[in-house]
């Protein structure tokens, strides 16, 4: 069982992997903050549908599945039940889109550290992503 793949490591995959979790990352905070995000690409390699449906991080009170919309002009961020990610295609998470929010962070999260992550999919698999690195991100331009 994999943990996560970075860019490099995509081409030594077999066939057999269904979910394929890429160059994933958690947003550094400022001091004092409560939340934080994750993000990363999913990749589908199987012939059916999947969702990520639910995700954990002993790094937070809560995690949940986030996108942002436009509403009367202006963005933001809203609880979604799951991801769906179509068979043999991808979806990717990223700042100002789909993303997994960490709401209640317990301490700072520092820039060149790790966290870990738990991802959950429809099909039944959990995937352990330890030691995922932790990235300053510069704000997505809200409209």
């Amino acid at each position: 069982m994999f943990k996560y793949f970075s860019l490099a490591a995509i081409t030594m995959l077999t066939l057999q992997a269904e979910v394929l979790l890429v160059d994933p990352y958690a947003k550094a905070t400022p001091p004092n903050a409560k939340n934080s995000a994750a993000f990363m690409k999913i990749q589908n390699t199987s012939n059916s549908d999947v969702e990520l449906i639910s995700a954990n991080s002993n790094i937070s009170k809560v995690t949940e599945l986030h996108t942002h919309i436009e509403e009367n002009g202006m963005k933001k961020m809203i609880q979604i039940p799951s991801i769906k990610i179509p068979a043999n295609s991808s979806v990717e998470l990223k700042p100002g889109g789909l993303h997994i929010m960490f709401l209640g962070i317990q301490n700072q999260i520092n820039e060149n550290s790790n966290i870990d992550l738990n991802l959950t999919f429809s099909n039944g698999k959990t995937y352990e992503l330890n030691q995922i690195p932790v990235k300053k991100v510069i704000p997505a331009k809200m409209h």
